[in-house]
């Protein structure tokens, strides 16, 4: 008798442990969501799912505060894959979830577009004032590609590769032709002239890491 009442309560003490095990196991687990953020680099969609089972609903209201911050993200040429993932991460950890995310474009896992509109002529034929494109950002390109890049001047700019050396790359207009954009009077000597100003081909050395990435819609 003593035997038997030995063994019911080594029983029930494991299905306590057991319990125990799994109340813990969800209070951890039921808290993790896995995101994914699918971009073309103009639309943002963003999923979710809780993990490892689907326990619930994801909050409409997590769903929609990241999808306007990664297109908003999407839009900055200094985000970055990691800065993305990090700020939909703060969102999800506000709403009380742990967050796997996962990028996701047209050009691959963890690859990000970006979408520019060129302004000006400088690279006509290629490329027309007020057309829209989508760049890949990334530090991987070679001469004769056409890349968007910080200029300390003239803010983003859109030019053709056309030497790299060392960590510094030499970034040309397609267009070569000096334009003429008007005149201005000038005192010479005392004597007034009309001198006509001309507009050339923007061509300037910058350093590799000013280049936000490669033009691969246009």
């Amino acid at each position: 008798m003593i035997y038997l009442k030995s063994r019911t309560w080594l029983i029930i003490g494991i299905l306590v442990l057991l319990l125990l095990a799994v109340a813990a196991y969800w209070a951890t687990s039921s808290t993790s969501v896995n995101i994914t953020v699918e971009t073309n680099g103009t639309d943002v969609t963003v999923k979710g799912s809780t993990s490892p089972l689907p326990l619930g609903n994801v909050p409409e209201d997590m769903i929609s505060q990241m999808k306007d911050k990664a297109l908003e993200d999407v839009q900055d040429e200094t985000s970055t894959v990691e800065s993305i993932k990090a700020d939909m991460e703060s969102i999800a950890q506000s709403y009380g979830y742990t967050a796997e995310v996962t990028l996701v474009s047209q050009f691959g896992e963890d690859q990000l577009p970006m979408p520019a509109t060129v302004k000006g002529t400088s690279m006509v034929p290629t490329l027309q004032d007020g057309q829209d494109i989508i760049v890949l950002k990334t530090d991987q390109f070679q001469v004769n590609d056409l890349v968007v890049a910080v200029h300390p001047d003239y803010g983003l700019i859109v030019k053709r590769v056309a030497e790299i050396d060392g960590d510094q790359v030499y970034l040309k207009s397609d267009n070569r032709e000096t334009e003429i954009v008007g005149t201005e009077s000038r005192v010479v000597n005392g004597v007034e002239e009309v001198v006509t100003i001309e507009k050339t081909p923007l061509d300037a050395w910058l350093p590799k890491e000013n280049v936000v990435g490669v033009v691969k819609v246009y």
